[in-house]
């Protein structure tokens, strides 16, 4: 008897066992939205662009070079 690939094996669990959820879809697509919004809150308030504010345009890796060789100021 030949079985089939382990990947093809993986998803056929996974295919099956999704297309027999009915409460799962629900806790997975709010599961997804709410690190869709946390990830988008913590990006912009969190992680500001200071590549952007300090580098001048064009001259963005000469920045990124003396930053990582002589230390943030």
């Amino acid at each position: 008897m030949n079985r089939p690939n382990v990947f093809v094996r993986i998803y056929r669990f996974y295919r099956d066992g999704f297309a027999s959820m009915t409460t799962g879809r629900t806790l997975w697509l709010v599961i997804i939205v709410k690190l869709a919004i946390m990830f988008l809150v913590i990006k912009l308030f969190f992680m500001p662009n200071t590549l952007k504010e300090k580098a001048p345009r064009g001259h963005e890796a000469d920045y990124v070079e003396q930053q990582v060789t002589r230390g943030a100021e």
